[in-house]
């Protein structure tokens, strides 16, 4: 790419010693159809020979940035105010873009002028076993993305959203304060200003790894408390969602041998000023909410065959 053209899309990768996996991110980046970009590698401080790995790689597109940031969300933030194209998108350092990742993303953005979000589909690796994590084809408005969100029956991760870069930054970009359930906390503010565009193409592939957060068995309670706090309006528009969400991660905790993180969930949801159900609470909720999350996952079936995460 001649050094005076403007990238078309900007990739931006956060990474914290990874260095095989961002350098396996960063191949699967070069080797797109699409060779007019600029691949922003955000390094929060690496201890790991990271910056010396990707310094072989001797690439215009890609940029290294290293400094000590606070976190995942930081680095991406770093990427976004550095990012030069008018189309920003993500690639978590342990997930590869499958060829044509970036033509077909950019061809929709083109297709649609006035689209700000694009939420792709997946495959999901972990082990030997792969899924497929497919979101049909359809645009949601904004309510309705808000809905698919609150009750979580859409496909999302960071590696799967697109967006405009002007929407990106009067969003302000990814919350610092939010370490997990951030790309839901994001997609979560853009459902405010406008919908989104589903598309069912598999044009990635997630590996997940051992130090991932998303990974990690307790928490989760803690990390939905942060969400609803964040976002009050859930726990007044949808009452019943926050204790089936609850609820339902405590019984697979239980279900699963894992008592103590059954009981820390708990613990974190009566001791949260934003949660604080009573056993009754959650249980009422959770039968609520799971028929309400039913109807929606119905709703969005019907109209525009989304499948259900």
């Amino acid at each position: 790419m001649p050094t005076e053209a403007v990238p078309l899309i900007t990739v931006i990768t956060p990474t914290h010693n990874r260095r095989s996996q961002v350098v396996r991110a960063v191949e699967s980046v070069l080797a797109q159809t699409l060779t007019r970009f600029e691949h922003i590698v955000v390094d929060d401080g690496s201890t790991d020979a990271t910056a010396a790995a990707l310094a072989e790689i001797r690439d215009p597109r890609l940029i290294y940035v290293g400094a000590k940031w606070r976190g995942a969300n930081a680095a991406r933030n770093a990427g976004i105010e550095r990012a030069r194209a008018p189309v920003v998108t993500f690639l978590d350092s342990d997930d590869v873009y499958l060829p044509d990742r970036l033509e077909r993303t950019l061809a929709q953005f083109d297709r649609n002028p006035s689209l700000e979000v694009l939420i792709s589909s997946f495959l999901s690796v972990k082990g030997g076993h792969s899924t497929k994590c497919i979101n049909r084809e359809g645009f949601l408005d904004k309510g309705t993305l808000q809905r698919a969100l609150v009750s979580q029956t859409m496909f999302i991760a960071g590696s799967a959203i697109t967006a405009r870069h002007e929407s990106l930054l009067a969003i302000g970009g990814y919350d610092s304060d939010v370490a997990r359930m951030q790309d839901l906390e994001l997609l979560l503010r853009f459902s405010q200003r406008g919908g989104a565009m589903l598309s069912e193409v598999i044009d990635w592939k997630k590996y997940h790894s051992e130090n991932s957060i998303s990974r990690r068995r307790n928490g989760y309670v803690e990390a939905y408390a942060n969400l609803i706090d964040k976002h009050p309006y859930i726990a007044d528009r949808y009452p019943d969602v926050p204790p089936y969400m609850i609820t339902r991660q405590i019984i697979a905790d239980v279900l699963k041998g894992r008592l103590p993180a059954a009981f820390s969930g708990y613990h974190a949801n009566r001791s949260s000023k934003a949660l604080g159900y009573s056993v009754g609470q959650l249980l009422r909720g959770y039968v609520a909410g799971r028929r309400w999350r039913r109807d929606c996952r119905g709703e969005f079936r019907a109209k525009y065959g989304a499948r259900p995460a």
